[in-house]
């Protein structure tokens, strides 16, 4: 028998856990965290926990690092599971990082403790190039080896193609993990597999398209236009992990592209004699050690990069590491940055955690510049219901407010969503990675969505394949 469960991402976008059964054993895809509306009341037992058996796990497969796909990883070895974990390379350097600060953030702020779970962690990271076939066990008439691909998603993410056997059974199983979207900054976009007998696909923006490169480019030159023009600041909440390289490679490409124009003339007609602001007048601040330890892993694997970011490195640039560009590490240094852009007129990009303002560093930027019409607030990833970030998309640009900390904020900051600068993929990505295959699947299963987009996808599928489309529950 060959069969797929779902121990998370079906009822939403977080919580991706699912179970390949190959006769008798299992392998796990994934174990992540619950976040917004699916967590419940906060980090609640019930979404922390384990509550499948474990003792026939053979192996974790991890996809990507995102803490959605790898949070529960902790319990899951405190429910008993000894298994291997199996990842890409940049995968196995990153993994250690993030469940670091996931621990000592929501766990235990004892370091030995920390250090304890980190050191079994690190024991049991198995490094897997991309393609190629790792055994995972055979034995006793079932078998299992799967494969790694790129997903051009975050560094290090991948599609899982899975080889099971169990007795007559033969089946090519793909989970996709998340998807990127082609033409991302940094990143080869994703290939489509061979072919594949079942396909697990991820869905959170399986009911739209993103904008193209240039036009989202364009889009976020007007916005850092605004703050030069105003001395206001650009806050930006993003992901530690994937969103904040790829933003810092897009703001360096605008700065060298630009840099030499002003963005603001002076309107002599009018008797105005202001200096023209010029690009290297906005300073680029990334407040997250999280996100700086990451900018610095995705510097030391640029051999992981597509060839237009390796070009660049080529030509002397430095994308990653730029002159206007500075880290924000202590929580000192964190204070006085808020006092100090909320004070002056200084233009400043701020990028600061978290993606979806649940807590973090960010949190304390929106405090103290909400209510100021000269800052923006500039989306540029997925927010989950339940969280500050989609109460702010849904009702900052009609002027309400949004609850942080239990305290009411005005909004009267400039709030913008750029789409096209999410990490997934959009529909039309989704469906060009199936129809892609040689040899299409006979099943799929849409998970890692909400319901409508869930649903818009499927019924997409349904015209294009003579197969079955599958939302489990």
């Amino acid at each position: 028998m060959i069969d797929i469960l779902h121990h998370g991402a079906t009822t939403g976008v977080t919580g991706s856990c699912h179970e390949l059964v190959v006769g008798a054993a299992g392998v796990l895809v994934d174990c992540g965290l619950f976040q917004g509306e699916e967590a419940g009341n906060s980090a609640s037992a019930a979404s922390l926990s384990v509550d499948f058996p474990v003792d026939h796990i053979r192996a974790l497969v991890v996809t990507h690092v995102h803490i959605d796909h790898v949070g529960r990883i902790p319990y899951l070895l405190a429910a008993g599971f000894t298994g291997p974990i199996l990842c890409s390379e940049p995968s196995a350097l990153m993994l250690p990082e993030v469940l670091d600060d996931a621990l000592r953030m929501g766990f235990t702020r004892d370091r030995a403790l920390v250090e304890r779970v980190l050191e079994l962690l690190r024991s049991r990271i198995v490094a897997v190039p991309y393609n190629e076939w790792h055994p995972v066990f055979d034995e006793a008439g079932q078998s299992l080896r799967i494969r790694f691909q790129r997903a051009g998603h975050i560094l290090g993410s991948a599609y899982v193609e899975c080889d099971a056997r169990a007795g007559d059974a033969h089946e090519r199983v793909v989970f996709s993990g998340d998807l990127g979207a082609p033409h991302s900054p940094l990143l080869p976009a994703p290939q489509s597999p061979e072919y594949c007998d079942r396909l697990v696909i991820e869905s959170t923006y399986g009911d739209k398209d993103h904008e193209d490169r240039e036009t989202r480019r364009l889009r976020l030159k007007a916005v850092l236009e605004h703050a030069l023009a105003d001395g206001g600041t650009v806050l930006i909440p993003a992901f530690s992990i994937g969103r904040t390289q790829e933003l810092l490679y897009e703001i360096e490409s605008i700065i060298h592209d630009f840099g030499h124009k002003p963005v603001i003339e002076p309107n002599i007609a009018q008797g105005d004699q202001p200096a023209a602001l010029k690009w290297r007048d906005l300073d680029i601040v990334v407040d997250s050690p999280l996100a700086a330890r990451f900018t610095n892993l995705y510097r030391q694997l640029k051999p992981y990069w597509d060839d237009e970011a390796l070009e660049r490195v080529r030509h002397g640039r430095h994308p990653l590491s730029f002159e206007q560009l500075t880290v924000i590490d202590s929580h000192d240094e964190h204070v006085n940055a808020v006092d100090y852009l909320a004070r002056s007129h200084r233009p400043c990009v701020v990028i600061a955690g978290s993606g979806m303002c649940t807590g973090g560093r960010v949190v304390n930027y929106l405090k103290a510049m909400l209510e100021e019409p000269r800052n923006d607030v500039l989306f540029v990833g997925y927010q989950a219901a339940g969280t500050p970030g989609r109460a702010l998309q849904r009702f900052g640009p009609r002027r309400g407010w949004v609850e942080l900390e239990g305290q009411r904020y005005q909004v009267k900051a400039q709030i913008h969503t750029l789409g096209g600068y999410s990490a997934h993929a959009g529909q039309s990505d989704l469906i060009s990675f199936i129809m892609g295959m040689k040899r299409l699947p006979w099943e799929v299963r849409i998970v890692h969505g909400d319901f409508l987009a869930k649903e818009a996808l499927r019924q997409q599928l349904d015209t294009r394949l003579k197969a079955a489309i599958v939302i489990p529950e």
